[in-house]
């Protein structure tokens, strides 16, 4: 079966070269049953590459070891739910995933738009094909996933076991998808360049995927920041890594994409600004996916050095040349007639708030690939700090949450300053209320700009609060219909609108609990036998007692601590780490391979809506390495049962040795608004994405045709 994967493979780039030559024939031609062709290529491909994926997955599933990427990410102990996570965990997995993906959204693109803009959908699918090529190139030549080894070893080195967390089987296909599905509006921006059809109809037929990748890809980033607070045993969530930074780029540009769309669709402008960001942001997607698998830069989530890294370089410059050449070749078509009616409007905001969004991309861009250019320069690789990232997003930040309060409340076009002093006074004394309140009690003038976050969320919330309220209470009117039935048919009949509020909503209280975790964080690193305590941040914290678990595929050493404050219990917290045996045996020894192999950290955490209480340990198992050492040289063919019975002789030494353990006790508080935050913002997305109904639909549709370019009532 897995000869059948390569030759898949191969059938996938054959398909992929067909489409895009009768695809772009088609279009030279314009003769539409070549288009239909490259279609239903499209949809081939998709057929070939699922398959290829299923053998694949099987192949990890029932521990085929005769193919080379099972044996080096999985084992018959590896659980089977981490077995199937395992192909996206090795890189040629993830390429596979990456363009079967890819072949997917694509498909459903092409298939939604069969009927619409047929001279784009051609230039489009040609492009997508592009993508997907480049990706099936790699695995054919240089990253196949289907090698075989002869002999098959009898058992594998196992999932990493950094890697086995729930979010693991979300989160990459999370962050893959949302990088391929900013692959629709990039290939349809190129198309509308290429056939010279500039109007919003290409924004049109992609705007629903954009706001996919968005939500993809976010999820996936807060996913892949609740793995590291939960996993990596750090006590944070967000480091400034390379490859963080490399997810978080493409999602800030489409974050400012979905914004600036609107104003092209409500006014025409920003057509130049609307394309070069749709562009940039898919160089950035595949950016993303270069900086995992080339070893430029260091990172944890990276898969090391490779040899993909020139070839994803050549591809990326070809990208930046022909969309640089592209938008420069298609000015005079970009230009629009309309211009700004005032500086103050919803417009001027949605243009600061890209401003805003670009620039943290920017800073972010520097920060992440400063070693390289220190290293072009000066012939020295340095780098920076999250401290440096810090001191130049937080500003950022505190003026992107302000703008968010700040455009929804704005009419289209002009608003009178009597409406802006209206419709301000109450977010205003909001703002102005919780800060008052906040420097009453104390604490929190010593962080200023935790501080502003606060009083700002506050503004912002408020003012979205108050859109909400206007709109029910104007529908109402109309209606005469009982409170809460207006409020959710206003809802329901502007999903998009109030949609996009509600992620608004989500964003600020995310920024709240980011504002207060990293600026009133307790942390404290402290060495205890048991019976001993602890304070941090005003709790006491008691080692009770060592604890252990033996389990097929690891060894748990860990503690039982009590948490209290003012003398009351608050939790029973019990932080671990989980040692996995090495195959190493033969450096390590038969039974030190046990406790010298690749470990992970498990949390004692009490999750709270005000804070967290977080433990990780360290257990000091120096006290029986001597008797490890002389089992080892005692038993070095000692069988599974042998083996069993000796580590389970040490672990009850180990308990039985009061040795002391390192742990680190750490005091968040609202880092779990972080998560709340981003739960808000993905349910106002979903509520964005899901279609309206058809009789509004169809009014829309009346409103654009006839060029309204004010905003209608509320209600």
């Amino acid at each position: 079966m897995t000869r059948l994967g390569s030759a898949l493979l191969i059938g996938a780039l054959a398909v992929e070269v067909y489409g895009i030559g009768v695809s772009l024939y088609g279009a030279r031609r314009r003769q539409q049953r070549w288009t239909h062709s490259g279609r239903r290529a499209v949809y081939a491909l998709a057929g070939l590459l699922t398959l290829a994926f299923v053998i694949l997955e099987a192949a990890f599933l029932r521990s085929d070891f005769s193919v080379r990427i099972v044996a080096e990410h999985s084992s018959t102990r590896t659980p089977s739910f981490y077995r199937a996570a395992a192909p996206w965990s090795a890189q040629e997995g993830s390429l596979l995933l990456w363009v079967w993906l890819l072949s997917l959204w694509s498909s459903l693109v092409l298939f939604l738009n069969r009927r619409r803009l047929q001279e784009l959908a051609s230039y489009a699918q040609a492009t997508l094909l592009g993508f997907a090529a480049f990706f099936t190139l790699l695995l054919v030549f240089l990253a196949n996933p289907f090698v075989l080894q002869d002999p098959a070893p009898a058992e594998g080195l196992g999932l990493n076991p950094l890697l086995r967390h729930p979010s693991m089987m979300i989160h990459p296909p999370m962050l893959y998808s949302g990088y391929t599905l900013l692959t629709v509006p990039f290939a349809f921006a190129v198309a509308a360049l290429v056939a010279r059809r500039l109007d919003v109809e290409w924004i049109r037929c992609t705007r629903r995927f954009a706001l996919m990748a968005w939500l993809c890809l976010g999820f996936g980033v807060l996913l892949g920041a609740r793995w590291s607070y939960a996993e990596l045993g750090w006590g944070g969530y967000w480091g400034w890594d390379p490859v963080e930074n490399a997810s978080l780029m493409p999602w800030l540009t489409s974050t400012a994409f979905l914004h600036s769309i609107q104003v092209q669709e409500r006014r025409g402008m920003l057509k130049v600004w609307n394309v070069s960001l749709v562009l940039a942001t898919g160089i950035l997607a595949v950016m993303g996916t270069f900086l995992v698998r080339s070893g430029i830069l260091d990172s944890i989530h990276a898969f090391g050095a490779s040899t993909l890294g020139k070839p994803f370089l050549a591809f990326i410059a070809l990208l930046a040349f022909g969309a640089v050449a592209l938008v420069v070749s298609r000015l005079d078509d970009l230009r629009s007639k309309a211009r700004l009616d005032s500086l103050v409007s919803r417009e001027v905001v949605f243009l600061l708030n890209n401003l805003v969004l670009v620039g943290l991309c920017f800073v972010i861009f520097w920060g992440t690939f400063f070693p390289l250019i220190s290293e072009a320069i000066t012939g020295s690789k340095a780098s920076v700090g999250p401290p440096w990232f810090d001191r130049y997003t937080t500003p950022l930040a505190l003026v992107l949450v302000l703008l968010s309060g700040v455009g929804p409340a704005l009419a289209w076009g002009r608003t009178t300053p009597a409406r802006v002093r209206r419709i301000f006074t109450a977010p205003l004394a909001a703002a102005a209320l919780i800060l008052v309140a906040l420097l009453v009690v104390g604490g929190v003038a010593r962080r200023p700009l935790a501080l502003a976050m606060f009083s700002v969320a506050a503004f912002a919330l408020a003012s979205v609060a108050q859109e909400f309220w206007l709109g029910a209470r104007a529908r109402r009117s109309m209606t005469r219909e009982p409170a809460l039935v207006a409020f959710t048919s206003l809802v329901r009949r502007n999903r998009r609108r109030y949609g996009g509020y509600i992620v608004h909503v989500g964003m600020a209280v995310l920024f709240v609990g980011v504002a207060a975790s990293s600026s009133f964080q307790h942390v404290r690193d402290v060495r205890l036998r048991a019976g001993e305590t602890a304070k941090v941040g005003g709790y006491e914290v008691r080692y009770v007692r060592p604890m252990r678990a033996l389990e097929s595929e690891k060894v748990t050493l860990g503690a039982v601590l009590e948490v209290r404050k003012d003398g009351r219990h608050v939790a029973t917290l019990r932080p671990s780490r989980g040692y996995y045996p090495s195959l190493d045996d033969a450096a390590l020894g038969r039974i030190g391979r046990f406790f010298n192999g690749d470990s992970t950290s498990e949390l004692g955490l009490r999750a709270g809506f005000g804070g967290d209480i977080w433990t990780a340990v360290q257990p000091d198992i120096s006290s029986i390495e001597p008797y490890i050492a002389r089992a080892d040289r005692s038993f070095p063919d000692a069988n599974p049962q042998l083996e069993g019975f000796l580590v389970s002789t040490l672990v009850t030494r180990y308990l039985r040795n009061d040795a002391p353990a390192q742990f680190r006790l750490i005091v968040s508080p609202l880092v779990g608004w972080i998560w709340f935050g981003g739960a808000i913002a993905v349910g106002g997305a979903l509520l964005g994405l899901w279609p309206a109904p058809s009789a509004v639909r169809r009014r829309a549709a009346v409103r654009s045709t006839a060029g309204l370019a004010r905003e209608p009532a509320r209600g």
